[in-house]
């Protein structure tokens, strides 16, 4: 049913409400848009920054999990090999812990949801639910925040400064980027150059 209703709730924004962090805000922010009103720069920057396979896997990225899981075998630790899908299923339907359980069912439901939904409905409710700040939900919300524009108006430079906060937007700040997020900013830049237009969206 996902695959063309909006979902009003999500289970990483409950987990969230149930069990806030410290600095979560009383009230959060969150606009739903189609993907059309997301400007293209928005659409690869976080393709470019966090899934640079996600037009052509089928929701795993095989070599990625075969990394991590010979770094995991090495050091004893959990350590991540999500594509986009895999992320947009943690934050729709599991929890934020890490664990090998968690990560088995996220494969699952992401491969479920590449049978089901299309590349950009997937896309769509990712940049819709993803936290980009504490209560911040979606680049809508966000690009109001932190730019005062909507979403499709958002140029190449603040599209990354977005995606470059997103592996943890609790500690990476959008509004007053730190030298890290602002390399990162110029890092994610330059693999939008590379991957050029073409590689988003699919043909």
């Amino acid at each position: 049913m996902l695959r063309f209703v909006d979902p009003v709730v999500w289970m990483w924004q409950l987990q969230r409400q149930l069990n806030p962090p410290i600095s979560y805000p009383a009230e959060t922010q969150h606009h739903w848009v189609p993907l059309a009103q997301i400007s293209p720069a928005m659409q690869l920057a976080v393709i470019a920054s966090e899934d640079q396979k996600f037009p052509q896997h089928w929701g795993l990225d095989i070599d990625s999990i075969s990394a991590a899981l010979s770094s995991n075998q090495r050091g004893g630790t959990v350590r991540g090999a999500s594509t986009l899908t895999q992320q947009t299923a943690k934050n729709l339907f599991l929890w934020p812990a890490r664990s090998y359980l968690r990560k088995g069912l996220e494969a699952g439901l992401a491969v479920l949801m590449e049978m089901l939904w299309n590349k950009p409905r997937i896309l769509e409710i990712y940049l819709n639910i993803v936290e980009f700040g504490p209560g911040i939900y979606g680049v809508e919300a966000a690009s109001q925040v932190y730019f005062n524009k909507s979403a499709n108006q958002l140029t190449t430079t603040e599209a990354a400064r977005l995606a470059a906060v997103l592996p943890n937007p609790y500690r990476l700040n959008a509004a007053h980027p730190s030298d890290y997020v602002w390399q990162r900013t110029q890092w994610i830049k330059n693999q939008m150059r590379l991957l050029g237009p073409n590689h988003w969206p699919p043909s």
